[in-house]
């Protein structure tokens, strides 16, 4: 069996899903409105859609998708991953369950992926957000990412209804203070 993939750092784990995650996943945060409310899916309705699309990035094996594991306990915390390329810049996206806010692990999950891409090769990656999401646009000014521009009027995804105005961040290797 090849080792696992997984980024380390002081509180956390970064480590491929499992198939048991399912569970953590729906309850900790697929299902909660809140959490969701700045994403590009809705709320999951039933345990049966996240374990289907559990099924799928497990099919998939992508290098760029993590769930958050809390050191202390191996609570799976969230989520973080390319969730595009915008050609071939990556851009992260993450989640992570309401009752993990405000405690830095973002923070902390978000400056080891982007150390990890760019120790893959991706000088520059690209973080977005609803530009009512303050919490993570701090995430994304702790970790060094530079303001870009606002994008207006962008449709999110077919899930999602209407448009939204994103802000637009951009990280660059070396150039970031």
């Amino acid at each position: 069996m090849p080792e696992e993939r997984r980024i380390e750092t002081e509180r956390l784990i970064l480590r491929p899903f499992r198939e048991e995650d399912a569970e953590a996943m729906y309850y900790g945060w697929c299902n909660d409105p809140e959490v969701t409310r700045y994403l590009s899916w809705n709320p999951h309705r039933s345990l049966d859609d996240t374990k289907a699309i559990l099924s799928c990035w497990l099919s998939e094996e992508s290098p760029f998708r993590f769930g958050i594991e809390r050191k202390e306990d191996g609570e799976l915390l969230g989520s973080i991953d390319v969730a595009k390329f915008e050609g071939s810049v990556p851009e992260i996206g993450y989640v992570l369950s309401r009752s993990a806010w405000g405690k830095g692990y973002m923070t902390e999950a978000c400056l080891a992926f982007r150390d990890y891409l760019v120790s893959v090769g991706y000088p520059e990656i690209i973080l977005t957000a609803f530009k009512e999401n303050h919490r993570s646009i701090r995430v994304f000014q702790k970790c060094g990412f530079v303001y870009e521009k606002i994008r207006e009027n962008v449709t999110i995804s077919p899930w999602k209804e209407g448009t939204c105005d994103l802000v637009c961040y951009r990280y660059k290797a070396g150039k970031n203070k």
